[in-house]
């Protein structure tokens, strides 16, 4: 087991042990009471952590991508209707996420939901939150960890500077984990979203299925029940093990971005453990809900509460 896997298992044990705090938004861990910072100083102090760092590790999470437009998954947002409005006029489930579970008659629907659901998110653009990450970024030496699935960053960045540990919509798995095998789920995909039209329904003979056992296919992501933990998966935990193994000496920035209440046990938690416990760590956590900063770590440590996009536009412009 990685470096960083172990960790990771760490605090889901910690999130399991206190559920009922993490679910009410809070955490367990003693938090600083330090006063934050003026807006403008917080934004100088990110930029001039940002110079100092000899390497930084980038943590993105759903916040992320929200804050540039990707703000579907959990609301009847404007952006939901764009891209899945037929669905919700039909089924009267709200958010991208709740389509996924939604009973549907046939695997027609299901799949005609599912290609769309991930066509959105393998054709959209590069959103300005990470354009402007990416010129913050210019120059230094940085790794890229993320929970997003939304491929975002392997649009920028090649696939070793980034790990996805929680999977990536490009690519299809066994629905039944016969075999240790990912594969292709772009083409599929736009195969499935031109036999739709603007339907809601395809051709049952286009579902994918598995090249070794003939079961359906599926996502190579986490989030139901069934998320192949095989070679590539290892691979992404070992990416982000290795870089912070061969940088824990150096004066090292980790950048925690969009992290909700879900899913600390990724990378918000194993970040405070990191920044505690290496001698020139400093952590720095962008967040428009939570401002949550370890008592044990307030002299190492920084939130900056705020806008996302707003947040890295300004440091960006400030660079």
């Amino acid at each position: 087991m990685s470096m960083y896997e172990n960790l990771v298992i760490q605090t889901q044990m910690n999130y399991s042990r206190y559920y009922g705090r993490y679910a009410a938004g809070k955490t367990p861990v003693r938090l600083s009471d330090r006063k934050a910072l003026p807006y403008e100083k917080q934004i100088e102090k990110l930029n001039e952590k940002i110079k100092e760092a000899d390497c930084i590790v980038v943590g993105g999470a759903s916040g992320l991508s929200s804050a540039g437009g990707g703000d579907f998954y959990y609301e009847d947002t404007p952006s939901f209707r764009r891209y899945f409005g037929k669905f919700a006029e039909k089924y009267g489930f709200q958010g991208a996420f709740a389509g996924m579970g939604h009973p549907y008659k046939t695997r027609g629907e299901f799949w005609a939901y599912l290609a769309t659901f991930l066509y959105t998110t393998q054709t959209a653009p590069i959103r300005e939150p990470y354009l402007d990450l990416d010129a913050i970024l210019r120059g230094k030496d940085f790794f890229i960890l993320t929970t997003n699935q939304d491929t975002q960053f392997v649009k920028i960045y090649p696939e070793e500077k980034v790990a996805q540990i929680q999977g990536d919509h490009r690519f299809f798995q066994c629905s039944k984990q016969c075999c240790d095998r990912t594969w292709d789920a772009v083409k599929p995909v736009e195969r499935m979203i031109e036999a739709m039209r603007d339907g809601i329904c395809i051709p049952e003979e286009l579902i994918p299925r598995c090249p070794v056992c003939g079961a359906e296919a599926f996502p190579w992501v986490r989030g139901y029940g069934n998320f192949l933990q095989g070679r590539k998966y290892d691979e992404q935990y070992q990416k982000i093990s290795k870089y912070i193994m061969n940088n824990k000496e150096k004066k090292i920035l980790f950048l925690e971005l969009g992290v909700g209440r879900m899913t600390p046990m990724f990378i918000q938690e194993p970040f405070w453990n990191l920044t505690l416990n290496l001698p020139d760590a400093y952590y720095i956590a962008v967040n428009a809900q939570y401002d949550f900063l370890p008592k044990d770590i307030e002299e190492k440590g920084m939130v900056i509460k705020g806008d996302i996009a707003k947040v890295l536009k300004d440091a960006a412009e400030g660079m």
